[in-house]
């Protein structure tokens, strides 16, 4: 066989075995890239489209996660010229639509409910397409008394694996957050187990949950393969969370995607000032977590 031959078709070959595999064992030899922006619940909430924007990009945020809601108005209700013209403003505004946040949740007792849930997932799922985001953030949500646990899980595993297919369709992830009463990696991990779909993903969404039973490493490495292209903080040096330790594993297990700014508190009087004091601190995590350690003997 000519040589020149032979290796077009080893690299085929190897092209293809490399698109075979996961998202996530894809990521295994690839430098992590993360990135910092904002869910605007709380610090983004009052503001207008344009003005959310250019914050942002003031304050050095490259993405956002848009909160329905909110005084942006990126809502299912826009018509279609309206989301092409959020589509351009975002695009022309140097900052990534990362998705939208809706307040959906799967569980819901009451049929009709839930059934409602299923079909305002489904709009926002449009919504995030046609303006350029790439997923939709829902919650599990809560325990409710008279239901047990299984029966909680089972159904919010079954919602979400049956709107899979849907998000697949329109290029997006429903990125279930880690929230409520369901918040514990083990219970999310059940969850998950049941939504075997790969358009559903997991939020990681930094509670204090994170750190019961046995730590954050462990708690992490539960849901880490499930992991879509944005994770939740809180502000990232008044919040008393271990986020050393937080870069740390996702830089070690190479994630890629969105760190998506949730700060609670006061709001600052300067927003692009202390935007770009998260940025600076999370610069400095990003360097602490890259570093060599020495091996524990």
């Amino acid at each position: 066989m000519n040589p020149d031959r032979r290796q077009v078709l080893a690299a085929t070959a190897g092209t293809i075995a490399a698109a075979s595999l996961s998202p996530w064992l894809r990521a295994q030899d690839a430098t992590p890239t993360m990135k910092l922006g904002l869910v605007t619940y709380l610090w983004g909430q009052d503001l207008d489209l344009p003005t959310l924007l250019a914050t942002c990009r003031s304050g050095g945020l490259g993405g956002v996660e848009l909160r329905t809601t909110h005084s942006h108005g990126v809502e299912p209700s826009l018509d279609a010229t309206q989301r092409r013209e959020v589509k351009a403003r975002v695009a022309d505004s140097g900052v990534e639509l990362v998705g939208i946040g809706s307040d959906e949740r799967f569980c819901w007792p009451d049929p009709k409910r839930l059934e409602q849930a299923h079909a305002r997932t489904i709009e926002f799922l449009q919504l995030s397409h046609d303006t350029g985001g790439s997923g939709v953030k829902v919650k599990p949500d809560s325990f409710r008394e008279g239901v047990t646990r299984a029966r909680t899980i089972e159904q919010i595993g079954t919602s979400l694996k049956a709107l899979g297919p849907r998000a697949a369709d329109l290029g997006q992830e429903i990125r279930l957050e880690v929230h409520g009463s369901c918040a514990s990696p083990s219970v999310i991990r059940d969850i998950m187990t049941v939504a075997d779909h790969p358009s559903v993903v997991v939020c990681w969404n930094c509670n204090d949950t994170d750190l019961g039973s046995d730590g954050i490493e462990a708690n992490f490495r539960l849901l880490r393969p499930r992991f879509g292209q944005t994770v939740h903080v809180r502000h990232l040096s008044r919040h008393a969370y271990p986020y050393a330790d937080l870069f740390r594993l996702l830089h070690d297990t190479k994630w890629h995607g969105w760190m998506l700014l949730e700060a609670r508190g006061e709001l600052p009087a300067e927003r692009a000032e202390a935007f770009r004091e998260q940025v600076g601190l999370f610069q400095e995590h990003q360097r602490h977590a890259a570093m060599p350690r020495e091996k524990t003997p």
